[in-house]
């Protein structure tokens, strides 16, 4: 399947990649038509989805079965009267409706919408108004359909609501009845241009309300990138990422690029993540490829990794934040394996990465990804040397990379503010090094300014998280008086560090920074917390906390 969406497949040396990489781009392009059921025609019984859960129970799909159900939803959605151009929301954690229904609303033309289960009614009116979203695809549990019936009388738009059981409240529709006496499928003679909306992501909303990010049918083949030569993966992969269906990585994982490759997706379904458990599902299932966001390795080098069988397992990947050295190190001695790192948007596919001829540099993104040009500029848009830290930036004008999203919906002026004149913003801050890997600092809004010295929340986080006593933290600025702002760090420690949580540990712990990184870094504040405030896709919220030490100061 590679070979259809690209020039040339094999690459012999980094050089060869960078040159080389090439998509091919359909005069038409549809994802469910013309990979799930191109797959389904050529290859029926290939395996497409494992799908686990937590209680033991397991389901195989294989891509003649993805097509049927596919194909089965998208005839009661019509029947609905969800068309092309509509806005579905999907509010189906990690079941395996989520599967079908996007393929569905690709097959119609429509509009998918993931989100995460977590939202609250307040939510879900922002995103229905904000969207004109006209159905909502849910999970039948009932604090979720709750949520949605709070919600529904102020979601002025919303005509169509679907459950997958087993709540199934009175005025909703029940996805297996619907999609078991669905009558044939009939495709729609021109579902779609590559330029029309295929996908909204709401962003996580780390600094203010959430943006809605478009991306156009081309999307998915941005993500060739990300599952051929990032995850590394192959027909005979069986890959994990772990994401609830609501995050936009779990398309960069779980759908996209590992279906054009033709790799086994491994779904673990599970409410509450648990390291062992998840440990546990590697070993049993053989995962082949497994990627992860930092926070999980975090927790999982907490485990006796020698304890379990991880001898299948032969690529790792992280994205999402930066990987803290210390957790690679730990993950390379106990497996043999570097963990993989990337970087990316929601606004984009795999931008940086480190791919398989390169060499690892612990918390370093890698380099840029072939079709995207990249640099790194100062606040007048001069570019940084190396070692400087500048804004990372996406040179467009002499055409837009596969992946890039089209805009945000609605707001013409934010899409101008962040790409205009060939140039598009992501607001993150990195320095390049020597040999042009580049090394996240952090979101502009979060870079602390100190006694004239510039400091990002990463380093110093990375530095706190090499001590035994902290499982998670966040580095924010504080106002002062003589310093501008000085480092404040925001702990969560490990239980059996929480009786020590007193002045000597607080010593402790700035005395390690000092001694670990540059000597101004180091927090000149400490609070132990029991948590860190995050977004509802997990990523920190440090604006959140610094408006409450601002509250408490008052």
């Amino acid at each position: 399947m590679l070979e259809k969406f690209l020039e040339k497949t094999d690459f012999s040396s980094l050089e060869d990649f960078f040159a080389n990489y090439k998509v091919k781009v359909p005069e038409h392009f549809n994802f469910a038509y013309d990979v799930v059921d191109e797959w389904a025609r050529i290859a029926p019984d290939k395996e497409a989805m494992l799908w686990t859960d937590e209680h033991g129970v397991e389901r195989h799909f294989t891509f003649a079965d993805m097509k049927r159900e596919s194909d089965r939803t998208a005839s009661f959605l019509q029947q609905l009267g969800i068309g092309k151009g509509d806005m579905v929301m999907l509010i189906l954690k990690r079941r395996w409706q989520f599967w079908f229904s996007i393929l569905a609303l690709h097959k119609l033309g429509a509009v998918a919408i993931p989100a995460t289960h977590l939202l609250t009614p307040k939510d879900i009116i922002y995103r229905c108004n904000a969207a004109r979203i006209k159905g909502i695809i849910a999970v039948g549990e009932k604090i979720v359909v709750d949520h949605i019936e709070k919600a529904r009388p102020d979601c002025t738009t919303v005509e169509v609501l679907v459950s997958t059981g087993p709540d199934v409240p009175a005025g909703w529709y029940d996805f297996d009845s619907m999609a078991e006496s669905a009558p044939e499928f009939k495709a729609p003679s021109h579902p779609n241009d590559n330029s029309d909306i295929s996908l909204l992501y709401f962003t996580s909303g780390t600094t203010g309300e959430p943006k809605m990010v478009a991306h156009d049918f081309l999307y998915p083949l941005g993500h060739i990138i990300t599952a051929a030569y990032w995850h590394n993966l192959t027909p005979e992969s069986l890959h994990l990422t772990v994401a609830d269906t609501g995050w936009g990585k779990a398309v960069w994982g779980k759908l996209y690029g590992q279906w054009i490759v033709g790799a086994d997706v491994f779904v673990y379904d599970f409410e509450k993540f648990d390291a062992d458990k998840m440990l546990r599902q590697i070993e049993r299932y053989g995962v082949t490829s497994f990627c992860a966001p930092p926070t999980v390795y975090r927790f999982m080098v907490r485990q006796k990794l020698a304890d379990y069988d991880l001898s299948a397992l032969k690529y790792c990947t992280t994205a999402g934040e930066a990987m803290n050295p210390s957790v690679f190190e730990h993950w390379k001695e106990v497996t043999g394996i570097d963990i993989k790192e990337g970087f990316g948007q929601t606004e984009t596919t795999l931008t940086v990465g480190t791919y398989p001829w390169m060499k690892s540099k612990p918390g370093s993104m890698g380099l840029p990804s072939p079709g995207y040009c990249l640099g790194l500029v100062d606040a007048e848009g001069n570019p940084c040397a190396p070692g400087e830290e500048g804004e990372i930036v996406i040179y467009t004008s002499e055409g837009c990379p596969v992946g890039l999203f089209r805009e945000y919906l609605y707001d013409p002026e934010l899409t101008r503010e962040t790409h205009d004149n060939g140039v598009y913003h992501t607001g993150d801050i990195a320095t390049r090094d020597e040999d042009g890997y580049f090394w996240f600092v952090g979101r502009a809004d979060d870079v602390i300014k100190s006694s004239g010295y510039r400091i990002g929340p990463f380093e110093v986080e990375s530095s706190l998280m090499s001590h035994p006593a902290v499982v998670e933290c966040a580095i924010t600025g504080v106002p002062d008086p003589v310093r501008g702002q000085i480092v404040k760090a925001s702990v969560v420690l490990a239980p059996e560090y929480k009786l020590r949580a007193d002045d000597d540990l607080i010593k402790e712990l700035q005395n390690h920074v000092k001694v670990t990184t540059a000597p101004y870094k180091y927090p000149r504040l400490i609070e132990f917390v029991d948590e860190l405030p995050k977004t509802i896709s997990g990523k920190i919220r440090r604006v959140e906390i610094r408006a409450t030490h601002a509250s408490k100061a008052v």
